[in-house]
């Protein structure tokens, strides 16, 4: 069902692992793909901040930076969408736990937001010169926001350490195998290093892991050549299913279109414990263990 007239470009969830869990690659990737035809291109002509800061303090002077500049272009980096301006600077947006974009306004297509229709947890509004009103809703307020300067932007804190896009040209078997080598880390662990490969997170690394029948708890320094190169065309299947599907929705996640997320639909593990093993043949059941603080979902029969 549509929240009263507002379109809905975000994500958020709650399964109760430490408090929650943050949206994963598909679904920051479909809240980018929901904003951008109604933000680039289109100047923000308001700005209104509503508290000073989420996670951490806003930067100094952002209402006054981010107003009458022009929206260039949104892109992903990881867990972060980018939004870049005609300043020359950049505003960072994470998620968090709970944040969501929400569209509303009067331009062609778009739903109107209901008079005083401001909610509890609306932090953050831009108007754009269109009409169209970009609102950054965050319950937990686990979210963060940050200007930057678009050249430097490979150095800001969040994003230096950042391993290759997982649907990049750069990351591939060589390098998987290079940094997996000789590690005695579970390998479940290790792809949950956003320094190992940006944006995975621990729904998407479960259902990879079942893919390629690899046990999460399975140290890395005894995986096969096979193992490596099935885990790198894994790993781009499941996300560019999920991205398909406009993300998962665990609870109440909704596509730009006001839509929920399909991809949940198709978990073969995650939170599908004492449910049959889908492996053809295998006969397993799969089961919740506890790992490193977050739940993993797998299926002892068939995952060595």
């Amino acid at each position: 069902m549509r929240h009263a007239g507002v379109r809905h470009a975000g994500v958020r969830r709650a399964t109760g692992e430490r408090g929650g869990i943050m949206p994963e690659l598909p679904e920051v990737e479909t809240v980018r793909a929901g904003l951008a035809p109604v933000m680039e291109g289109r100047r923000i002509t308001g700005v209104e901040l509503r508290r000073a800061g989420l996670r951490w303090p806003f930067p100094k002077d952002m209402a006054a930076r981010l107003r009458g500049c022009r929206v260039m272009r949104l892109r992903r980096r990881g867990k972060y969408i980018l939004v870049d301006l005609s300043s020359g600077e950049t505003l960072l947006i994470h998620l968090g736990m709970s944040g969501r974009m929400l569209i509303s306004g009067e331009a062609a297509g778009l739903f109107r937001q209901p008079a005083g229709g401001v909610a509890r947890h609306d932090h953050v509004v831009l108007e754009m010169d269109d009409g169209v009103r970009i609102t950054l809703n965050d319950a937990r307020r686990f979210g963060m926001m940050d200007l930057w300067p678009t050249e430097a932007l490979a150095t800001h804190r969040l994003l230096a350490g950042l391993g290759p896009e997982p649907l990049g040209n750069a990351f591939d078997e060589d390098y998987l195998a290079a940094r997996l080598k000789a590690r005695r880390t579970a390998v479940k662990t290790v792809l949950l290093d956003q320094g190992i490969v940006a944006g995975l997170g621990n729904i998407y690394v479960c259902e990879v892991l079942h893919r390629t029948a690899i046990a999460p708890r399975r140290r890395c320094s005894t995986l096969t050549v096979a193992h490596i190169g099935a885990l790198v065309p894994a790993i781009r299947e499941v996300l560019r299913e999920a991205i398909a599907a406009g993300g998962a929705s665990l609870r109440d996640h909704r596509q730009a279109s006001g839509e929920l997320g399909y991809f949940q639909h198709r978990f073969r593990v995650y939170d599908r414990q004492g449910a049959p093993c889908p492996r053809p043949g295998c006969g397993g059941v799969i089961v919740r263990t506890v790992q490193a603080g977050r739940s993993t979902f797998h299926c002892p029969a068939c995952q060595r």
